[in-house]
């Protein structure tokens, strides 16, 4: 099966001919929007000044109080990491982000490991929690105990930047089978349409912002 990440399987859930153009084929592209630009300029700003000291723009400054707090976290700091994790059906090892054996691929806004404790934080622009889903902790959370060994515990959340929501979560090392294990229904279900080849479209409330115009549910915004 096709190496999958949290966003991916996502896209997946919501639609498999969406997932179909945009991962399998690559005939269309999403560059994103407004919403989109604006997540990655304050991810840039977050990353700066935790791993560098950057200043954080005045238009950010609403970040300023969270982030702090975070920088004051004994341990050491990793911004933006990548992990990676090959599994054979049997046992899960690190890998390289690009290797051909890679299974799942994870990027961590904010990874802290502080001996056998680790703190795994995940920027979030959107105005409140409402809708927020804790199983993308539950993946990063095995892959950073796959690839960090030692950590034994990990504390979890969910920063919600503009709301100051902070959805947190515990991990523990021996339940990391658990964890990938949430996925193992859209991973089966992914599974069965590479293996038949169908890609059904599916219709909902976010059609307007999808890139593949070639859809029948396709409707400019």
């Amino acid at each position: 099966m096709t190496a999958w990440s949290y966003s991916s399987i996502k896209t997946f859930d919501q639609c498999p001919k969406k997932y179909y153009h945009l991962k399998v084929i690559k005939d269309v592209k999403d560059f994103g929007n407004e919403a989109t630009i604006y997540g990655s300029q304050v991810h840039k700003a977050a990353e700066d000044y935790i791993a560098n000291g950057i200043e954080i723009p005045a238009k950010f400054s609403f970040i300023t109080a969270p982030l702090k707090a975070l920088a004051s976290i004994q341990g050491q700091k990793h911004c933006e990491l990548r992990l990676a994790v090959s599994y054979d059906g049997q046992e899960y090892k690190p890998t390289e982000f690009m290797a051909r054996d890679v299974w799942y691929r994870g990027i961590i806004d904010l990874l802290i490991i502080n001996e056998d404790t680790a703190y795994i934080v995940d920027y979030k622009t959107g105005k409140n929690a409402k809708y927020s889903d804790t199983t993308q902790l539950d993946a990063l959370a095995a892959a950073v105990f796959v690839n960090f060994p030692t950590v034994k515990t990990i504390k979890s959340a969910l920063l919600y930047l503009v709301s100051g929501d902070f959805i947190k979560k515990e991990h523990k090392k021996e339940l990391t089978k658990s964890y990938f294990a949430t996925f193992n229904g859209v991973l089966e279900r992914l599974n069965v349409a590479e293996q038949s080849g169908v890609w059904n479209a599916v219709s909902g409330p976010l059609c307007g912002f999808c890139p593949v115009k070639s859809c029948e549910h396709y409707r400019g915004r």
